[in-house]
C-alpha cells in the first residue's frame, strides 16, 4: 500500500494538531487507554469524523505497531460549499454530487472530466467515498488540485443548501423516464452519479428536483459512472455554450 498514510497514537494527534488535511481516520475498537481516549477527544473537538473498526482492518493497512489508529491524509485542501456557492456568480454553475463512488479511479476519472468541462465542484460524504489518494491523483491526471472538492457530513444537506440557492439537482438514473438529451440543463444544475452496484439512495432521489437517464440500446444496460458522468457533462456543456 502506498504511504499516504501515518499510524500510532501520538503521531496522528501531533497530524491533528499540526492542521494536516485528514481524510479518513480508523480506530480500533475497544481501544483501551488514556492516550486513545485523548485521541479521541481531539477528534470531536476537532470535528473530524472517524471509523471504529476491528483490527484485522488495520492490520491490513500496515504490519507496522499502529497502536490501534491509522489515518489517511488528503493531498488536497476540501473547500466548503457555502464559500463556492457565494462566490458563484455570472456564467452558470455546474456541481457533480457523488453518491457512494468508492473506487478512487472512478472518483479521479470523474474529477479529470470536471474539469475539462470547468465544472464548478465536486461534492462528496465524509463516509462511503473514494479516499482521495495517489490513485486518485494520479488518474484524474492532476485535476484533483484544480477543482473544489467539498467533503459533506450528509449529502442530504448540501442538496437542501444548493436547491436553496436555486441550483436544479438532477438524479442520474437508469430508472428515470426523462432522457438528459430531453432536459432543459442551460441554468445552474447539479447531478447526482450513483454507485454501479447500487445506485443512488432513495432519500437522494426523493429530494432530486428530476430524475435523468442515458439512452442504452445495447446488450449492457449500465455504463461504468466515469463514463455516465462524463456524457452527461458533456451534454451539459453542449446546451450551455452551444443552444
Amino acid at each position: 500500500m502506498k504511504k499516504n498514510f501515518i499510524y500510532g497514537l501520538h503521531p496522528v494527534m501531533e497530524a491533528v494538531k499540526s492542521g494536516k488535511q485528514i481524510d479518513k481516520i480508523f480506530v480500533q475498537n475497544n481501544l483501551k487507554g488514556q492516550a486513545s481516549q485523548n485521541l479521541l477527544a481531539l477528534l470531536r473537538e476537532h470535528h473530524i469524523p472517524y471509523k471504529i473498526v476491528p483490527v484485522e482492518k488495520l492490520n491490513k493497512m500496515t504490519r507496522d505497531n499502529h497502536q490501534g489508529v491509522v489515518a489517511f491524509i488528503s493531498p488536497v485542501k476540501f473547500a466548503s460549499l457555502d464559500e463556492i456557492l457565494e462566490k458563484t456568480t455570472g456564467k452558470p454553475v455546474t456541481f457533480i454530487l457523488l453518491d457512494g463512488i468508492t473506487d478512487p479511479r472512478n472518483f479521479g476519472a470523474i474529477v479529470r472530466t470536471a474539469v475539462a468541462v470547468d465544472a464548478t465542484g465536486i461534492v462528496f460524504s465524509e463516509n462511503n467515498s473514494a479516499p482521495v489518494n495517489e490513485d486518485a491523483v494520479k488518474t484524474s491526471a492532476g485535476g484533483i488540485f484544480k477543482i473544489p472538492l467539498i467533503k459533506v457530513k450528509h449529502l442530504k444537506d448540501a442538496i437542501f443548501l444548493l436547491q436553496a440557492y436555486g441550483i436544479k439537482v438532477y438524479a442520474a438514473t437508469e430508472k428515470a423516464q426523462q432522457l438528459v438529451y430531453d432536459t432543459n440543463l442551460k441554468t445552474d444544475v447539479a447531478v447526482i452519479m450513483g454507485s454501479e452496484g447500487k445506485g443512488i439512495h432513495k432519500s437522494l432521489l426523493a429530494l432530486s428536483d428530476e430524475s435523468i437517464k442515458l439512452p442504452v440500446p445495447g446488450e449492457i444496460d449500465s455504463l461504468n459512472v466515469s463514463v455516465a458522468c462524463g456524457v452527461i457533462l458533456y451534454e451539459i456543456v453542449r446546451q450551455q455554450l452551444y443552444l
